[in-house]
């Protein structure tokens, strides 16, 4: 089954670009092959590759694990404040709610 093509906005595409050479910039200064961070990641050579162009077709996970594993820091806070982070914002979530539904009353226009 061929793949839907997706629009894609141009921030995103700059985004995941700029992403990508920074993780890559971030691993030949750590003196990592292609194939050790694949190795360390989880992935092939093939998606870090693809990660690593930019390709918005890539799992968030996969471009989050490479990331980490080369010390790039995708938020301003570490471990902890991250963690607290998430907690904070799982608490509003909580109190959201579950579905957004547009309202669909029948407006009685007939004076």
């Amino acid at each position: 089954m061929p793949k839907i093509a997706r629009p894609r906005s141009p921030y995103a595409k700059d985004a995941a670009v700029l992403l990508g050479q920074i993780i890559r910039k971030a691993r030949i200064d750590h003196k990592m092959t292609t194939e050790e961070l694949a190795d360390r990641a989880g992935m092939s050579r093939g998606l870090l590759r693809r990660v690593e162009n930019g390709d918005l077709g890539c799992t968030i996970g996969a471009v989050f694990e490479a990331a980490a594993i080369v010390g790039v820091r995708l938020f301003d806070t570490d471990q902890a404040a991250l963690s607290s982070a998430v907690a904070s914002n799982s608490a509003v979530m909580t109190l959201l709610p579950k579905a957004v539904r547009t309202s669909q009353t029948n407006l009685d226009d007939d004076f």
